[in-house]
């Protein structure tokens, strides 16, 4: 049996500006890699924040049946976000404990639609810190950003 993982990563040049997303996504039997793919897109005018959550959504509309997947990022605010936040926003109507309406609530809904199907462990994991996978997928998003700038 295979197990999924995704490294997730979004740039931005300027913040709002160009940005990117990227994505590598495997399927491993232990060490053992079985299939890979990578994903990167991006937009003219946009967030750092916001390309990290396109990252996270594009890796689960990715899958085409429910499945078990780790996704690794190196966004606190999407981890945080997605682990934590999300529940109270949604209970709020999608506004923050201050009342204030959650800032990309778009995308935090679509990434809350995306995920509900399947069984996702979230890991956050350090940014610039050597990671290959992270790396890579950093690469994809520098990659994707390139059209619009």
């Amino acid at each position: 049996m295979s197990e999924l993982y995704a490294w997730t990563d979004g740039a931005c040049s300027g913040n709002p500006g160009p940005g990117g997303w990227g994505v590598l996504m495997r399927a491993m039997a232990g060490e053992t890699v079985l299939k890979e793919r990578e994903l990167s897109g991006g937009e003219a005018a946009t967030t750092n924040n916001r390309m990290e959550l396109m990252a996270a959504i594009a890796a689960l509309e990715a899958l085409t049946r429910p499945s078990a997947i780790t996704i690794t990022t190196d966004s606190a605010y999407v981890k945080n976000g997605v682990t934590g936040w999300i529940h109270g926003w949604k209970k709020n109507g999608w506004r923050t404990a201050a009342k204030k309406p959650v800032k990309n609530d778009d995308l935090w809904q679509r990434l809350d639609v995306a995920q509900a199907r399947h069984d996702v462990r979230w890991e956050w994991i350090k940014g610039h810190a050597g990671h290959a996978e992270n790396e890579r997928a950093d690469e994809l998003a520098r990659a994707g950003m390139k059209p619009f700038k």
